[in-house]
């Protein structure tokens, strides 16, 4: 089970982790809509996300490169989604996560933490290639499976920044990354 609390488990306050997620919904015109999307919380989608990276290993493991790649977007969509719900809003739109992980990337940024910044950045851009990969089914297999590295990395930090503190479930029978020999 996810478990998630009501504080950010990173180093920037939860005030301006919510005025950046604000900003960023504002930007997307994606605003919260609770009567239709109010089971959207983030312990749901801190549960989703987690769903989705152990869902993409399993189809890169079976050679479904288009698969692994749709489910590794979807990790980071998720959390994405996630850290938004914690902090009030409610994302509908591909360009809504494009501008939380913005938003969040620049709170780094002027933190003085440049170097998260661009890699956050740098990241996303990785999750957004496997989401057309999905489509386009043009990557080979150690593409998407660096890829998806990438993405539980990416997932991973901006938990530990900007929250919901988590504790990941473990799925039976699932593993935390293939070791190739």
């Amino acid at each position: 089970m996810t478990t998630v609390t009501a504080n950010s488990a990173g180093p920037y306050p939860a005030p301006d982790i919510a005025a950046a997620v604000a900003r960023a919904l504002d930007a997307a015109r994606a605003r919260a809509q609770p009567a239709l999307d109010g089971d959207r919380t983030a312990q749901k989608c801190t549960g989703i996300s987690q769903d989705f990276r152990a869902s993409a290993w399993e189809h890169l493991d079976k050679g479904d490169l288009p698969q692994a790649s749709n489910k590794a977007w979807g990790l980071v969509a998720e959390t994405v989604k996630a850290i938004s719900a914690h902090y009030g809003g409610i994302i509908h739109t591909h360009r809504a996560i494009a501008e939380v992980v913005d938003e969040l990337a620049r709170l780094a940024g002027n933190a003085g933490d440049t170097e998260t910044r661009d890699w956050i950045s740098a990241a996303f851009l990785t999750a957004r290639g496997l989401h057309t990969n999905f489509y386009e089914n043009e990557m080979r297999e150690n593409t998407v499976r660096g890829g998806l590295i990438s993405c539980e990395r990416l997932s991973r930090r901006l938990y530990e920044l900007f929250g919901p503190a988590i504790a990941p479930r473990r799925q039976p029978g699932t593993r935390q990354r293939p070791r190739k020999r």
